[in-house]
């Protein structure tokens, strides 16, 4: 086994507290948050019940986890209510909407801008 691979395995828990796994290596009845979803799933407020690892740059700790949830405990997802729906596309408008020129732009708003590129950047808008 190799030494990165031997890091990842514990599938007793008893070094990371609860079981663990490489990458790719979780045994079925095992799904992360994403892998429910596409079920039609949620975790339904159960508790992390392992989770994968694998060895990554880009993380300060060096390490990438995913948690699982048991896919026999997960709960249908709720449906979309007529009220969600009305917030939700509330809440899209207003991320699209400049704050300064109070203008629908179509996506959403930058926020390194905070506002629409037109008014962050006037002096670089062509002249009609």
């Amino acid at each position: 086994m190799s030494p990165p691979f031997g890091k990842c395995y514990d599938p007793t828990g008893a070094l990371h507290g609860i079981p663990t796994f490489p990458w790719k290596y979780a045994p079925e009845g095992y799904a992360t948050r994403r892998q429910l979803r596409d079920r039609g799933l949620r975790p339904g407020g159960q508790a992390v019940a392992a989770q994968i690892m694998r060895r990554s740059r880009r993380r300060k700790a060096g390490v990438a986890v995913a948690f699982l949830y048991r896919i026999e405990l997960a709960k249908p997802v709720r449906p979309m209510t007529p009220g969600r729906a009305a917030a939700l596309a509330k809440a899209m408008a207003a991320r699209r909407t400049c704050p300064k020129c109070r203008v629908d732009s179509g996506y959403c708003i930058p926020t390194s801008l905070g506002m629409c590129p037109a008014c962050a950047y006037p002096e670089a808008q062509p002249v009609r």
